[in-house]
């Protein structure tokens, strides 16, 4: 069997291991079951979440068996990791709601079928605990001192909103789940962001305590851009991988927008090609690396929502980007009764109906910046009003900046 973790370090995935020569051997070795967990705190994961489910995909079509967690326990306490404050409390009907919406998405990258791959939902174990139990069989193999010294505790201790009883519960909780894993199903590896480190250090060391095995945790890196922006993080925040969030273009777009010093790295991490090919486009400079980011676009676009919404977005892209000829119809679009427009609609008003601003004054600070455009003519009177005279094929072409358009098609 291919030892995955070459492939994994090779991609860029690879931040920190318990035991890299002993995970190597395993997994060259045969199957491994192994597990990843996803709090269904949102109704989508975004593309922060994208890499460990890429890693994931990366494992299971090597040969091995994932158990896909979907935390339905955990997301009833919430996860300190990486956060300035305390979670929102979610509701026990909307958990259930985004672990459905969460499992669904899983599901595309990954063969979930109860053989190659099983999902799972650590409610199923941790919401019938009896507290008292629980302290003395787990409780007392945790030492809080050593907890304190967690990078997610000590951030959230030197806060002034300080850390809460309920959320100092989480790694006890995490660590039990790898442990009621090893027990049922034989996982031996679970994987996760490097944030959530010492969480799985807590959960070898609980096998390790109560049944004398050895298991390992494997973390990918938390990534940043180029830019030292949050990967996935837009002007209009996340970037969600639910086509009704995000649409399928937009999606498209927020790749073929990647800064020209992370195409080959986003191109090795969020595709599947070979790494000979991701090399050969990361070569190209200049004019020519705009192959190397539609290549990483359409990849990307196809894994998420499907080789045809994929091929949509890409012909739009062309024809809004490119003058080409091509589909427009996958671009944002809203409807506008010809009516309305015969009558003049201010500019001001079309750049907050359409979302290409949020507020009139900052679609006044827009224009006033020369960042407005209508039918590709640059606005340059804040009072200007769009009529008839800017229809172009049935609608009218808004643009906001080089990168955001948005068609305003008469009804």
């Amino acid at each position: 069997m291919d030892n995955v973790l070459e492939t994994l370090r090779e991609r860029g995935f690879v931040k920190q291991c318990t035991d890299e020569e002993g995970l190597a051997k395993a997994l060259s070795s045969g199957c491994v079951v192994y597990y990843c967990g996803f709090d269904p705190t949102a109704e989508s994961l975004h593309v922060g979440n994208l890499l460990t489910v890429m890693a994931n995909a990366h494992i299971q079509r090597a040969g091995h068996k994932p158990l896909t967690l979907v935390g339905g326990g955990t997301a009833m306490v919430g996860d300190p990791s990486g956060k300035t404050e305390l979670r929102k409390m979610l509701t026990w009907e909307q958990i259930e709601k985004n672990a459905r919406g969460v499992l669904s998405q899983l599901q595309r990258y990954l063969t979930l079928d109860g053989k190659a791959g099983i999902p799972v939902n650590n409610s199923d174990w941790l919401l019938d605990l009896k507290y008292i139990e629980f302290l003395r069989d787990i409780g007392r193999h945790f030492r809080v001192n050593e907890m304190l010294r967690s990078e997610a505790y000590r951030m959230r201790l030197e806060r002034e909103e300080g850390l809460s009883f309920i959320e100092f519960n989480y790694q006890l909780l995490q660590a039990y789940d790898y442990l009621v894993l090893s027990r049922k199903y034989g996982c031996t590896l679970q994987i996760g962001g490097d944030d959530q480190w010492g969480n799985m250090l807590a959960g070898v060391d609980l096998v390790r305590r109560l049944d004398g095995k050895e298991v390992f945790a494997l973390t990918m890196p938390l990534l940043t851009t180029s830019n030292g922006e949050k990967m996935g993080k837009t002007a209009r925040g996340a970037l969600w991988l639910d086509a009704a969030k995000v649409s399928p273009y937009e999606y498209y777009q927020f790749w073929i927008n990647t800064d020209d010093r992370d195409v080959e790295r986003f191109l090795a991490l969020y595709t599947f090609l070979p790494m000979d090919e991701v090399r050969g486009l990361g070569a190209l400079r200049d004019a020519e690396i705009r192959t190397a980011k539609e290549t990483l676009a359409f990849e990307a676009t196809v894994i998420t929502h499907g080789a045809e919404e994929a091929e949509q977005a890409r012909q739009a892209s062309r024809a809004a980007f490119g003058g080409d000829d091509g589909d427009v119809s996958a671009m944002p679009s809203s409807t506008v009764e010809a009516a309305r427009l015969q009558a003049g609609i201010p500019i001001l008003d079309l750049l907050v109906e359409t979302g290409l601003t949020n507020s009139r004054g900052a679609a006044r600070r827009l224009i006033q910046g020369g960042g407005a455009y209508v039918g590709g003519v640059q606005v340059t009177d804040a009072d200007m009003v769009v009529g008839s005279e800017s229809l172009e094929d049935g609608a009218v072409m808004l643009r906001f900046g080089k990168k955001k358009y948005h068609r305003l098609v008469v009804s």
